[in-house]
């Protein structure tokens, strides 16, 4: 294996670490992948050990609730559960006097997989709890029962009654046409009852996130528990292991994500000392995640200023989140619309000032989403040919030189000419004004708003549940073909779209290797093989990847396809390298290149030691 291919093998490899990275699922999603059926178990007794921290966070960790604390709220000890409805035009939040929580959630607007309307969770899959401090320990309102007090369609307030005087309020209220509930605790006549110098509540919330989607394995990908840094960056848990993480920092916001709806609790005066978990759930469980949260935030015991909270439960729709943040300074933004993935900074500023509106325009029209996704792709064809030009015309400058290269391949026959090979190789396009790296810049230029789609797609919730020819729903799989088994890396089923775009993929590796055989290295049948082997590993990669996003790959590399045939049936090689000859002639000697001066010096030098080796052998 010569030197050549060797370095092919390694570009190629460097290559496709990097597709990799960007398109393929974490190494950890991956290995929680392969070790699952090991670990399960691991996974669920973890799940366990958290359910128990939460329900048991105030015997182990806590002063014991007195009987002094049991007889402060004695009438609310016992009762009958009820259930309010709240509701406006896009939600319906229903709360349990129970602990006065929040204990099921309908979007009105969006479906589940059996066309119900959508419940995020019921009140069985979350728990919210409350501890207060008073003189002799602590009590959680998890098992007191609240009274109903001034309820109205779209607002209550859930009391827990002390006494006549004193009570905790917690009070309710949606906003009109918005997903976003604004709640807040203040307490009445409780300042000789509660621990004046404790003026914070400590808050446990968890849920378990139900599966929404058809696919598993992409929905938990995009699935993780978030949370934003006060004033500062939103981060996240991993999507592929069991994790826990107490934060130091103060929040502004806790959200529990799924790949198109989340649950966020967000507190006007920071969160403070907070402990976040994620642990994954077993497929065909019906969950995704559990997700819980323990922290605490103001409250003033006094009752003098509420503490003031709200919640989010809705869709991922970049422009809905990023509404909230509307009229306000920076330092106090929310920046739930990071909750959408847009890809990394580059490209997702891309996707927000250009991609999304321009997608919200099209989809103003009233057409199809899949007509939609190809008016986009084209658009973006058109916005990157001017760089598609430069690349193909860079290719084929080179091409017409063919002969020329030929010629210098058979003079420096032996490898260890190469050097000089390359030099007068390099000297001949310096001599027409050609570059070998005169397609790279335009190529990497037009990979970022390439990229862009490629990641806005599959958090396009407008995509969800949209048919286009014979998949079902844009944002998840087409199982064109379903397998009774699961095969390694590809699955049970086999997605139509995907095929297409990896026959495509391959069509577009013989043109684009056609296009820029240039003569300039021998014929390196390992290379070409490893070229056309990569597309194949596409359809192992993406098969499980939303058929909006395969469908996308597929016109886009169709166009690709297509441009390069219409190109090269409409250059004029002919003309091309007359005109490369008359620039040739035309042309002032200019100087050496950095690049071909380093070539000239390194023969110079090769040279120079063979010189030495061969008298130092005469010698001898």
């Amino acid at each position: 294996m010569d030197k050549n291919t060797i370095t092919a093998f390694v570009l190629i490899a460097l290559l496709l670490i990097g597709f990799s990275y960007f398109s393929r699922p974490s190494a950890e999603q991956i290995a929680a992948v392969q070790h699952y059926n090991d670990s399960i178990a691991a996974v669920y007794q973890q799940e366990e050990a958290a359910r128990e921290k939460l329900s048991a966070a105030l015997a182990n960790e806590k002063p014991q609730a007195s009987s002094d604390s049991t007889a402060l709220f004695f009438a609310a000890s016992e009762g009958t559960e009820q259930i309010v409805t709240l509701g406006n035009s896009v939600l319906e939040l229903k709360l349990t006097t129970l602990g006065g929580r929040p204990s099921s959630v309908i979007l009105k607007d969006y479906n589940d997989q059996q066309g119900n309307p959508l419940e995020l969770f019921n009140q069985k899959e979350t728990e919210f709890n409350f501890n207060f401090y008073n003189r002799e320990g602590i009590f959680g309102t998890e098992n007191y029962y609240f009274d109903i007090v001034d309820p109205t369609p779209t607002s209550v307030t859930l009391r827990l009654v002390a006494d006549s005087t004193s009570h905790i309020d917690f009070n309710y209220a949606l906003q009109p046409e918005s997903y976003l509930v604004d709640f807040t605790i203040q307490a009445t006549g409780m300042a000789d009852k509660l621990l004046a110098n404790t003026r914070h509540v400590e808050i446990e919330w968890s849920q378990q996130s139900r599966q929404q989607e058809k696919g598993f394995t992409y929905e938990n990908r995009l699935s993780k528990l978030y949370y934003k840094n006060a004033g500062n960056s939103t981060d996240n848990l991993s999507e592929g292991k069991a994790e826990e993480k107490s934060l130091a920092q103060n929040l502004d916001w806790i959200g529990f994500k799924n790949q198109f709806f989340s649950s966020v609790f967000i507190a006007d005066q920071d969160f403070r000392q907070a402990t976040v978990t994620s642990l994954p759930q077993q497929r065909e469980s019906g969950y995704i995640k559990f997700y819980a949260a323990e922290m605490n935030t103001f409250f003033d015991p006094t009752g003098e200023e509420a503490t003031s909270l709200h919640f989010y439960f809705g869709p991922n729709h970049y422009k809905t989140l990023k509404s909230f943040d509307k009229g306000k300074a920076r330092a106090d933004r929310w920046e739930l619309d990071n909750l959408v993935y847009l890809g990394w900074p580059g490209v997702r500023w891309i996707n927000k000032i250009i991609t999304i509106n321009v997608f919200d325009w099209l989809s103003s029209w009233g057409l199809h989403m899949g007509l939609v996704l190809l008016i986009l792709t084209i658009l973006v064809k058109i916005a990157v040919f001017p760089a598609t030009w430069k690349t193909y015309m860079s290719s084929a400058k080179m091409r017409v030189l063919k002969p020329q290269i030929d010629q210098i391949n058979q003079k420096y026959p032996k490898q260890e000419d190469a050097m000089k090979k390359q030099q007068e190789v390099m000297g001949l396009y310096s001599q027409y004004g050609v570059s070998p790296m005169g397609g790279c810049l335009p190529m990497l230029l037009q990979f970022p708003v390439l990229m862009a789609l490629f990641m806005f797609v599959p958090s396009a919730i407008e995509l969800r549940q949209q048919s286009f020819l014979w998949a079902d729903d844009l944002s998840t799989y087409d199982a064109f073909i379903t397998f009774p088994f699961s095969i390694p890396f590809l699955g049970s089923h086999l997605s139509l779209f995907c095929v297409l775009m990896t026959v495509t993929n391959i069509l577009n590796t013989r043109y684009t290797m056609a296009q820029q055989d240039n003569g300039a290295q021998p014929q390196m049948a390992a290379m070409k093989w490893m070229m056309y082997f990569m597309p194949v590993m596409f359809l192992f990669i993406l098969n499980e990847f939303p058929s909006g996003l395969n469908y996308y790959y597929f016109i886009s590399t169709l166009i690709s396809v297509i441009t390069m045939i219409v190109l090269r049936r409409t250059t004029d090689e002919n003309k091309l390298l007359a005109e490369l000859e008359a620039r040739r002639a035309t042309r002032p000697q200019k100087k050496k290149s950095g690049f071909a001066a380093r070539l000239e010096a390194m023969q110079k030098e090769q040279e120079r030691l063979a010189q030495e080796r061969n008298k130092q052998q005469g010698k001898k």
